[in-house]
């Protein structure tokens, strides 16, 4: 029994939309996530599936009706559109929910990769658990091909620390851009198609997203993850979400910037959130500054960073100071 809690028009609604029926499941559709209504329906009508971008599960797991959810069946969830950071997959799991993360773009038709569970890690502890399954795993069986390269194409060392794109190979890439054979070209450059993302590889043969290409922060010729941040400030139990962009900087070039938005009921200052990342993060990584604000997203949950950026580089001819 399947909740749409995730738009169908996001991605072809991740394959569900088509999934479900396959298997001769049954939909349940809304026409607005409303926290509320999203735990009455798992408990009225036995629903074992959803999907949900990372904020969707933040809006469910700090709304007041989720002290009401109790679990009479095995509940899984699909959580992609974003990284989640460990803590909310912490907080689901400590629900009694079963997180499955998958990453993949809209030009590999949804997921093309699934951070696939090893029986060995069921006896590590919770917050292991969950910083294992915040990686985006392996490749799909039908999307066999999934590397991390650097600028020449070769494979980045298996270290778990260097950093490079994205590149995928599968039947289920796009074939190119509609009416746009100079995109199509940029994007299959070498035979692979680029994501834009980067990431690195463990020597498990796991993958872990570190950040958008546009988005990672250059600050005093070190790279900088915004994820890396993002993922620290999260951990604050007063925060319930988080974007990190990087903001011009007359003597480092760029330097990190937290727009925060609080729970309810919550109060915290900047310079607490400054201090509470020195105690987590390098004090290379340690955001310069902090804004409380509503973040700005887009229909599917995604933060619009570009909208932040464009703010702050205001006066600025490019957005590399």
């Amino acid at each position: 029994i399947y909740l749409w809690t995730l738009p169908m028009f996001h991605c072809n609604g991740w394959c569900f939309t088509w999934g479900v029926v396959a298997v001769g499941g049954t939909h349940i559709c809304m026409r607005k996530f409303f926290p509320n209504t999203v735990v009455s329906l798992i408990m009225d009508e036995g629903v074992t599936h959803f999907c949900g971008s990372p904020t969707i599960l933040i809006a469910l797991a700090n709304d007041r009706a989720i002290k009401k959810l109790q679990l009479s069946h095995p509940l899984r969830v699909a959580t992609a559109g974003a990284p989640p950071s460990p803590t909310i997959i912490q907080t689901m799991e400590e629900l009694g929910i079963d997180i499955t993360h998958v990453y993949g773009l809209t030009e590999t038709y949804g997921p093309h990769s699934v951070c696939e569970w090893q029986a060995p890690w069921d006896d590590l502890p919770m917050a292991e658990r969950a910083k294992l399954k915040a990686r985006q795993g392996v490749p799909y069986i039908h999307a066999a091909q999934m590397r991390v390269v650097d600028k020449d194409m070769q494979d980045v060392p298996a270290d778990g620390e260097t950093m490079g794109e994205v590149v995928m190979r599968g039947n289920n890439v796009m074939q190119g851009y509609f009416n746009d054979p100079e995109a199509t070209e940029l994007a299959f450059r070498g035979g692979w198609f680029h994501s834009g993302d980067l990431a690195v590889m463990y020597p498990d043969g796991y993958m872990e997203l570190r950040d958008r290409a546009k988005d990672i922060i250059i600050s005093s010729g070190t790279n900088i993850s915004t994820i890396e941040v993002e993922r620290a400030i999260y951990k604050h139990p007063a925060v319930l979400e988080v974007a990190v962009i990087a903001i011009p900087d007359e003597k480092r070039g760029e330097v990190p910037k937290a727009f925060v938005t609080l729970k309810p009921d919550e109060s915290l200052t900047g310079a607490e959130i400054i201090d509470f990342c020195r105690q987590n993060l390098a004090q290379f990584k340690v955001p310069k500054a902090v804004e409380f604000i509503e973040l700005p997203k887009t229909a599917t949950g995604k933060v619009q960073k570009y909208l932040l950026r464009e703010k702050e580089w205001v006066g600025y001819e490019k957005r590399i100071h």
